[in-house]
């Protein structure tokens, strides 16, 4: 048996997939750099950007660009093992036809459409609940997503707040979206703090939990049904449900000295 150990980037992914088509290869796992060694054959690849392009226009180009989309979002996804459910795709879109995209009947194909209904649903969700503070001239937020919706919400935040310099960071990826009134890009960043907050943040983040605290109707509470339109999983880092303590100890800073995500890092104008 042989499994493939990338980089974890979607460039990346696209070299292992290449060279397992090319080289008839039946992967049993895909492993980033820091996950431990197997008993089996390890192929360690470096990211070919090259191979990457061709292989991502043939998916639009011999499948559709449907499946192409298919494909790309499904990366983001936290479904475990989904490069190999991706490289099951892969072959049979190669081989079929876009088809294979609408067949449910298929478990593979379920267990992605179910994952992906998943993460957009977690990414329409954390486009109501992030909450930015004012640090430093800097509108800072923060998010703790199972899956890597980062790359969707930063088109949707920087068209929001086109005249803003925004920071928004993902705990659980490891990455920061940057904005100056409507560029942006993706860095990596291990771990992002700001300074304290000025007065008038302060003003703003009692006043906004004071709101909270009294909109409220104390005979008809409903917990079960908060916890339905809000779930408990995103409270953490939002506003109202902490004290400025508590925020300051968790808000990110400015991504200093990281390095992007690939050369020239990922950069939108919109």
């Amino acid at each position: 048996m042989t499994v493939y150990r990338y980089d974890g980037t979607f460039a990346g992914f696209l070299t292992c997939v290449w060279d397992a088509l090319e080289s008839k290869v039946e992967p049993a796992a895909f492993l980033l750099p820091d996950d431990e060694a197997t008993f089996w054959e390890e192929r360690e690849l470096a990211a070919d950007e090259e191979r990457a392009r061709r292989l991502y226009a043939a998916l639009a180009r011999r499948v559709s660009p449907a499946f192409r989309a298919l494909i790309t979002r499904g990366f983001l996804t936290c479904l475990p093992q989904r490069e190999l459910a991706l490289l099951t795709l892969i072959r049979r879109g190669f081989r079929e036809g876009d088809r294979v995209r609408l067949d449910l009947s298929d478990p593979v194909m379920a267990r992605v459409e179910l994952a992906l209904t998943k993460m957009w649903t977690e990414w329409d969700h954390l486009k109501g609940f992030v909450r930015f503070s004012d640090l430093d001239g800097f509108l800072v937020g923060e998010i703790e997503p199972k899956n890597r919706v980062l790359p969707l919400l930063a088109p949707h935040f920087a068209a929001r707040y086109p005249g803003e310099r925004l920071v928004l960071y993902d705990r659980t990826h490891r990455e920061a979206f940057l904005s100056d009134r409507g560029r942006w890009k993706l860095v990596p960043a291990e771990d992002l703090r700001m300074g304290p907050a000025g007065p008038e943040e302060r003003a703003f983040r009692a006043l906004w939990r004071r709101y909270h605290e009294t909109i409220a109707i104390e005979g008809r509470i409903d917990p079960k049904g908060q916890a339905t339109h809000l779930p408990k999983r995103y409270r953490h880092v939002m506003t109202e449900f902490l004290t400025d303590e508590e925020m300051e100890k968790s808000l990110p800073g400015q991504a200093a000295g990281a390095k992007p995500l690939r050369e020239g890092g990922t950069d939108r104008k919109l």
